[in-house]
C-alpha cells in the first residue's frame, strides 16, 4: 500500500443516496465494504464525515438561528451520522471507535490524540466526531487538522466526480479536471474543494489531500495501493 494512515473525510449529503434526505442504508452498507478493502489491505483508517444531510450550521441564520447555535447542530448532526457509519462498519466485521471533540461519555470517547493513535495502530477505525468542537470550523477543517494531529499520510476526500476541476462538472461538460494541482493554485483559482482554513492546514504541514469518486467502486483500494485515481494536491 502506498499510504499506510489515511484520514477519509466524506460529506453527509453522500449518505443521502437516492433518497434526497436522511441517511441511506445502502450507502451505509457501500462506504462499509469499500472501507473493509482496504482495513483488510493493512491500511489503518480514520474517518470525519459531515452533517449536511441532516443540518448544515451556515444554513442556521436563514432559519433566524444564531450562527454558533447553528454549528453547534451541525456538530450534533454529524454524530448521528458517526453512529451510523459505526453500526455499519462493525456489521461488517471491522472494530471501530468513535471519539468526539465534545463531551458525550455515554455515546463516544473523548478525542485524545495518544488515544487515538493507539486505536489505529490497533487496527481499529476511528471515527472523528463533532467537527473541531468549535463553531465556525468546518468538517473539511475537521479533518485537516485531525489528520494532521494523528500522522496521516494523507487526506482523502470522497466526493462524486473524479476529481478537482475548473469548472463544476456536473453543469459544464467542457470543465478540465487536473491530475495534480498546488495548494497555492487551489487558493488563487478559488477552487472550492475545501475551505481555506482546512487547504492551509494541509499546506502548512505539507500534507498530501487526494480528491477521488467515491462512488466508484475500487477506487479507495486503487488510490491506497497507488494507482492514479482523481486529483491529488501537492506543495
Amino acid at each position: 500500500m502506498k499510504y499506510k494512515r489515511i484520514l477519509l473525510k466524506l460529506s453527509g449529503e453522500s449518505l443521502m443516496g437516492k433518497t434526497g434526505h436522511g441517511i441511506d442504508p445502502k450507502m451505509l452498507n457501500y462506504f462499509a465494504e469499500e472501507v473493509k478493502e482496504i482495513h483488510d489491505a493493512g491500511v489503518e483508517v480514520c474517518i470525519v464525515i459531515g452533517g449536511g444531510n441532516i443540518y448544515r450550521g451556515l444554513n442556521a441564520s436563514e432559519q433566524g438561528i444564531d450562527r454558533v447555535a447553528g454549528d453547534q447542530m451541525g456538530m450534533l448532526a454529524t454524530l448521528i451520522n458517526s453512529i451510523a457509519l459505526q453500526n455499519a462498519f462493525e456489521n461488517h466485521g471491522m472494530y471501530t471507535r468513535l471519539m468526539s471533540a465534545i463531551e458525550m461519555k455515554q455515546i463516544a470517547e473523548p478525542f485524545i490524540r495518544r488515544r487515538a493513535m493507539r486505536h489505529l495502530e490497533k487496527g481499529r477505525i476511528v471515527i472523528f466526531g463533532a467537527g473541531t468542537g468549535h463553531p465556525y470550523f468546518s468538517t473539511d477543517t475537521a479533518a485537516a487538522l485531525r489528520a494532521v494531529e494523528i500522522e496521516a499520510d494523507a487526506v482523502i476526500k470522497g466526493t462524486r466526480v473524479n476529481g478537482i476541476y475548473n469548472a463544476d462538472p456536473e453543469k459544464n461538460s467542457d470543465a478540465k479536471r487536473y491530475d495534480t494541482i498546488t495548494y497555492k493554485d487551489v487558493m488563487q483559482n478559488n477552487l472550492r474543494v475545501m475551505d481555506l482554513t482546512a487547504i492551509s492546514l494541509c499546506q502548512e504541514n505539507n500534507l498530501p489531500l487526494i480528491v477521488f469518486n467515491m462512488n466508484r467502486k475500487g477506487n479507495l483500494l486503487k488510490l491506497v495501493s497507488g494507482e492514479k485515481v482523481g486529483t491529488t494536491v501537492i506543495q
